[in-house]
C-alpha cells in the first residue's frame, strides 16, 4: 500500500501546478490560443474579424456576448426568425446593426468574414454548408446536426473551402478538461476501467419550458421559413419558442447536453468514440406536449486504443433531479478516481486494502484454526508489511480562478483560427464524432435497441 500511496503523489507532483490554475498555462494545441494572451492583444484594423450572427435565441445572444468580448471583433449582421429578437439585438448592439430574417442576405454579403449559426438543430447542416461554400468561417452550435447522415456533408464542404469551422462546445477550450487530460496521460488513476457522466437539471428553463413573448403571432414569427426541412403544420409559438422539445427540430436531451459530455471525454482521452450504444429512459414528468424523454440514461462501450484502454460509460440526463441538477464527468481507474467539474478537477486514490486474500469476511474464516495459522504465517513471508508508513494526502484539487470564462477561451480559440487561416482543434471531424453517439443514442432510445456506432468511419453499422 505505501508503495502505491508513493507512486500516486509521484505523478500527481509531476502534473501539479498548484492548487489554482491560471487560464493561460495550459493550451490544446499550437494553433489555440489562450484567453489571457489574446485580451492583451491589440488589433488593427485589417486584423478585425467582422461577425454575423444567425439565430439570435437564448444561445444567440450568448455566442455574441462572449463573441465581443474578444479584442478585433465586430458584429455587422444578424439572422432572427421573430421581431422581438432583432429589435433586441440592435438595443443591445448597435441600433444601426443589419437584421434580416433570411441568412442567405448575410451570406451573400462580402464584408462578413465568419458567421455564429445558433438555430433550431434541424438548419444546423444546411447552413453551415451554405456558409463554407460562400467562404465564411463557421461557428456552429452543438450538436453539429440533427441527424446522423447529416454529417459528412459539413465535413466535405469544411475540406473543400479550406475555411474554419468549430463546434460550440466549450469544454474542449477548457482548462479544466485539458488539465484533466494531462492527469490522465500521466496515470494517476492508472488503468481506467469506468466512466461515469451526468448531466442533470431541475427547473422550467433547464426543461426547456423558455419563455414565449406576448406579441408572438404569424405577423411577428418567419413561422414557415422556421419548418424548413420539418413537417408542415399551423402556427405554433410552443413549438417555436420550446423547439427543443419536440424531434421535428431539435435532438432531445441526448443532442443537448451528452454532446458536451462527450466532447470533453473524447478530448481528455483522445478518444474518437464508443463502439456500442444502448439508451433507455422516458417521459416521466414534463408531459406537456413534448415527444422526446426527460430522462435518458445510455451504457456505452469503448474499445482499446492505443489512446486508452477498453472501458465502459454510463450516461445520464434527468431533467426530474430533486438535486437541483449538477453535471460531472468521472473515471474510474485502478489506482484513482478523477472527477471533472465545472470549474475543477479532482482526483482521489482508490482506497483498497491490499492484503488480498487475507482475514475479514472471505474463506480465510472458513478455514479450521490450524490452517488459519499456517496460512497467516504463509501470507506474512510471501507479503511482508511495510515496518512503517508514510501519512500522505488522498486527494488533490485543481480549480480554475474565479472569473475564469470557458466560452471566452473557445470563442479567442475560434477567431486566432480564422485569423491564421487554420482549423479549429473541435472542427467538423471532432463535431460528428461527439454528435453522433449523442444522435446514435436516441436511435437506440426509439427504436428500444443497441446501436453500433463505427467511430473511426462515423456512422452506423
Amino acid at each position: 500500500m505505501s508503495n502505491n500511496r508513493r507512486s500516486f503523489l509521484k505523478k500527481l507532483a509531476g502534473g501539479a501546478i498548484g492548487a489554482a490554475l491560471a487560464p493561460n498555462l495550459l493550451r490544446a494545441n499550437e494553433q489555440q490560443i489562450t484567453e489571457l494572451e489574446v485580451l492583451n492583444r491589440d488589433f488593427g484594423p485589417n486584423d478585425r474579424v467582422r461577425l454575423a450572427a444567425i439565430g439570435m435565441g437564448i444561445q444567440g445572444f450568448a455566442n455574441i456576448y462572449s463573441a465581443l468580448k474578444v479584442p478585433g471583433v465586430e458584429l455587422v449582421a444578424v439572422c432572427d426568425l421573430y421581431d422581438g429578437h432583432l429589435t433586441r439585438c440592435k438595443e443591445v448592439f448597435n441600433k444601426n446593426l443589419f437584421t434580416t430574417r433570411d441568412y442567405r442576405e448575410i451570406l451573400q454579403r462580402s464584408d462578413i468574414d465568419a458567421v455564429c449559426i445558433s438555430t433550431p438543430d434541424h438548419w444546423h447542416e444546411k447552413i453551415a454548408v451554405e456558409a463554407l461554400q460562400a467562404g465564411k468561417a463557421v461557428y456552429c452550435e452543438k450538436p453539429m446536426v440533427q441527424k446522423l447522415e447529416q454529417g459528412h456533408s459539413i465535413i466535405d464542404a469544411q475540406k473543400k473551402s479550406g475555411k474554419t469551422f468549430q463546434v460550440g462546445s466549450q469544454r474542449v477550450s477548457s482548462v479544466v478538461t485539458w488539465k484533466a487530460k494531462e492527469l490522465f496521460e500521466q496515470g494517476v488513476i492508472g488503468q481506467l476501467v469506468l466512466v461515469e457522466a451526468y448531466y442533470d437539471r431541475q427547473s422550467a428553463n433547464g426543461a426547456w419550458q423558455y419563455s414565449i413573448p406576448t406579441d408572438a403571432s404569424p405577423e411577428t414569427v418567419d413561422w414557415d421559413r422556421f419548418l424548413g426541412s420539418a413537417p408542415k403544420r399551423p402556427f405554433d409559438p410552443v413549438r417555436f419558442f420550446r423547439w427543443r422539445n419536440y424531434q421535428d427540430y431539435g435532438t432531445g436531451m441526448a443532442g443537448d447536453l451528452y454532446v458536451h459530455l462527450f466532447s470533453g471525454l473524447h478530448t481528455i482521452l483522445s478518444s474518437k468514440g464508443p463502439e456500442r450504444i444502448f439508451a433507455t429512459g422516458g417521459l416521466r414528468y414534463w408531459k406537456d406536449g413534448r415527444d422526446v424523454p426527460d430522462v435518458q440514461v445510455s451504457v456505452l462501450d469503448y474499445p482499446e486504443t492505443k489512446a486508452h484502454p477498453a472501458f465502459n460509460m454510463q450516461l445520464r440526463c434527468n431533467f426530474v433531479d430533486g438535486n437541483g441538477g449538477d453535471s460531472l464527468v468521472r473515471l474510474i481507474g485502478t489506482e484513482g478516481v478523477m472527477d471533472v467539474g465545472w470549474g475543477n478537477v479532482r482526483v482521489k486514490r482508490s482506497v483498497m486494502s491490499s492484503r488480498v486474500g487475507y482475514g475479514g469476511w472471505d474463506t480465510f474464516n472458513t478455514f479450521s484454526e490450524a490452517q488459519q495459522k499456517a496460512y497467516e504465517a504463509w501470507y506474512k513471508e510471501q507479503f511482508p508489511l511495510p515496518e512503517s508508513r508514510i501519512v500522505e494526502p488522498e486527494e488533490m484539487v485543481y480549480r480554475t480562478p474565479d472569473d475564469y470564462d470557458e466560452h471566452l477561451e473557445h470563442w479567442a480559440n475560434f477567431f486566432t483560427a480564422v485569423r491564421k487561416g487554420e482549423q479549429a482543434y473541435e472542427d467538423a471531424v471532432f463535431g460528428l464524432r461527439a454528435a453522433g453517439p449523442s444522435l446514435a443514442a436516441n436511435v437506440s432510445y426509439f427504436g428500444g435497441k443497441p446501436v453500433r456506432w463505427d467511430a473511426e468511419g462515423m456512422k452506423v453499422l
